[in-house]
């Protein structure tokens, strides 16, 4: 048996191993990714815990990090980790990222301070906490990767790419229903899931992938730091840039946020520089000369870009304009918005473990292809719905946005990971996933800037003008129009009333004569005046997002089939047929070695370090012509 497969041996032991590896990985990736979401809707509560105005002046900071700030550090660190991984033993890491996530959970349900300080500490403790989900989603698809035979990765691969999906939404109610009970209940909620899984991980889990050389690799410390850096430089000035800055609706003219941009790119492209000379780099750039590993993670970049930003377009439509116009309070509408979206997350978890059991049966590309299609056509149906839309027609919208993304997700992961070499799995699975944690971030940043742009050039005229309608001065009216309109959409994320917030440095309410004050606080004023130019906003964030579909799926289109490596010899079909085991089951592999087994041998003839040419592993995901 080829050292690099001892993971794929064939049986029932192994059979039963391997649904204790998806189990707990799925539970894993479920818990990192619902954590990068459940605040969200969780941060009226939150911030009234600790006693801060988040839309105060000089104090939206804390609000943008604690949004991006568990997105930002994981897009950083999974590369970096995911090497750790490969380096020092990928269970090794998974484990000790448990660990350290359930720690980081306990310890931001105990803020013990209020105001500014209280969110500080809630930031840093979420950052050890992205730590901590870094080592789990770094390594999780490379334990999988090596547990599963090559026929039996894209269901494996499915089912743990919908629970990452799915936890992104699923976050968004329970954050909501958590809340209702106490602030701190969103992070309880994590700890008996981590202490369990964290005991079941070092009890059960071990090291499958093939024998570390000796002596061990040396790490890349200047290729770490310069990835790291410059990444984090790049993703800080889209953080920063969507602050006010001096006037501007915006803070892209802001010379940190410039220094940044132009900082982190200088760092990136001298981690190429490092990269290229290192006898043992921290990422081999060699892999990219894979078609199917270049190919993927590009389609992985466009759809989360597109993904990323749809979460937060979908909330504010909801939140800011749809639900209030439908008489619910702004208090509730942050748990409703969540509750609304759950047909976009029933979609995930349809199409995604089929489209993964479909992808090791005819190949990913097609798949993929078609996932991307039906996710690009969601966009364009979105955008011809009215402001006021039939909530039936939006739910089937959005359920096919879901059904796209699942198509998608399994088959390209699966392909990605099917086409490195075994010892460099822990790295590519993280290369991939800061592809996508990048994106996701880029879209926030991307998205919110064109819809602050758009409502800076039309929101000012058409608040003066409906406030001086309902007899509100012209003073107080010209100063609650010309406040940033990022404060009016982060006021409806927090399900506060926007006009309130806008007219409480002249009295509140008292600022209003009292004949008109029940119409202006009430649910219809602001989304009224909202909708125009929200909607105009949404029509060019939705054209964007569908046209990054259809790049995502001609990318996956171009990925072609992958050969096994040359040398390699196919095993006749025959040998499949003649196994006692079933097929049908996807925990209990073929009776004998695959190809693309084969090919995964440790010593490494599918690739080498520092930019050598990679021979990707042929793998089921990949028979599509």
């Amino acid at each position: 048996m080829p050292p690099a497969d001892q993971a794929v041996e064939r049986g029932p032991g192994e059979a039963g191993y391997r649904r204790v590896v998806l189990a707990n990985t799925t539970a894993a990736v479920f818990m990192s990714a619902l954590d990068g979401s459940i605040v969200l809707i969780a941060m009226p509560p939150i911030f009234r815990g600790i006693h801060l105005d988040p839309l105060a002046p000089g104090n939206v900071g804390y609000l943008l990090w604690m949004i991006m700030g568990y997105r930002l550090v994981q897009a950083v660190l999974v590369v970096a980790l995911g090497r750790f991984g490969d380096i020092f033993g990928r269970v090794r890491i998974y484990n000790l990222g448990f660990a350290v996530f359930t720690a980081a959970s306990v310890l931001l349900s105990f803020d013990p301070f209020d105001g500014g300080h209280g969110a500080l500490w809630l930031i840093g403790w979420r950052v050890l906490q992205a730590v901590g989900g870094s080592m789990l989603t770094a390594n999780s698809a490379a334990i999988l990767t090596d547990a599963f035979p090559a026929e039996r990765r894209g269901f494996a691969l499915g089912v743990n790419q919908v629970a990452a999906l799915a936890g992104q939404f699923v976050g968004l109610v329970a954050g909501g229903l958590l809340a209702v009970l106490d602030w701190r209940a969103v992070f309880w909620v994590n700890v008996p899931v981590g202490v369990f899984g964290t005991l079941w991980a070092y009890r059960r889990l071990r090291e499958t992938s093939a024998p570390r050389r000796r002596p061990r690799p040396r790490v890349d410390w200047w290729g770490n730091v310069t990835f790291a850096i410059g990444l984090a430089a790049v993703l800080t000035a889209v953080t920063e840039g969507l602050q006010p800055y001096q006037g501007h609706a915006m803070g892209w003219t802001n010379p940190r946020v410039i220094g940044l941009l132009i900082g982190g790119v200088v760092l990136l492209v001298a981690f190429v520089g490092v990269e290229r000379r290192h006898p043992e780099p921290m990422f081999s750039l060699g892999l990219f000369r894979s078609r199917a590993f270049t190919a993927g993670n590009l389609a992985g970049l466009a759809v989360s870009v597109a993904r990323g930003g749809l979460q937060f377009m979908m909330i504010m439509w909801l939140q800011g304009i749809w639900l209030p116009l439908h008489g619910y309070d702004y208090d509730d509408t942050p748990l409703w918005a969540g509750i609304y979206l759950l047909p976009l997350t029933a979609g995930v978890l349809l199409a995604g473990p089929v489209s993964g059991y479909l992808s090791d049966r005819f190949g990913a590309r097609g798949i993929a292809t078609t996932g991307m299609a039906v996710f690009s056509a969601s966009f364009v149906g979105l955008m011809v719905l009215p402001v006021m839309f039939s909530y039936w027609m939006f739910a089937l919208l959005i359920a096919a946005n879901g059904i796209g993304a699942g198509m998608f997700a399994a088959p390209n992961s699966s392909a990605i990971m099917g086409a490195v070499p075994a010892e460099q799995r822990g790295v590519a699975s993280g290369m991939r996933a800061t592809f996508q944690n990048s994106g996701t971030a880029l879209s926030i940043g991307v998205f919110f800037s064109l819809m602050i742009a758009g409502l800076a050039a039309t929101l000012p005229d058409a608040l003066f003008d409906g406030l001086r309608a309902q007899g509100v001065s012209a003073t107080v009216a010209r100063h609650a129009s010309s406040l940033p309109p990022v404060s009016s959409l982060f006021a409806t994320v927090l399900g506060v009333n926007p006009v309130e917030h806008l007219l409480a440095p002249d009295g509140g309410l008292a600022a209003v004569p009292a004949a008109h004050r029940a119409t202006v606080s009430g649910h219809g004023f602001f989304p009224r005046l909202l909708a125009g130019p929200f909607h105009h906003g949404l029509l060019i964030v939705f054209g964007v997002a569908a046209g990054l579909g259809l790049l995502a799926g001609l990318s996956s289109l171009l990925r072609g089939a992958t050969p096994a490596a040359p040398g390699r010899s196919a095993v006749p079909a025959q040998a499949h047929a003649a196994s006692p085991l079933s097929a049908a089951d996807p925990f209990t592999a073929a009776g004998s070695t695959t190809s693309a087994d084969v090919s995964t041998a440790a010593g490494s003839s599918t690739g080498t370090e520092g930019g050598a040419p990679v021979r990707p592993e042929g793998t089921g995901a990949d028979r599509s012509g």
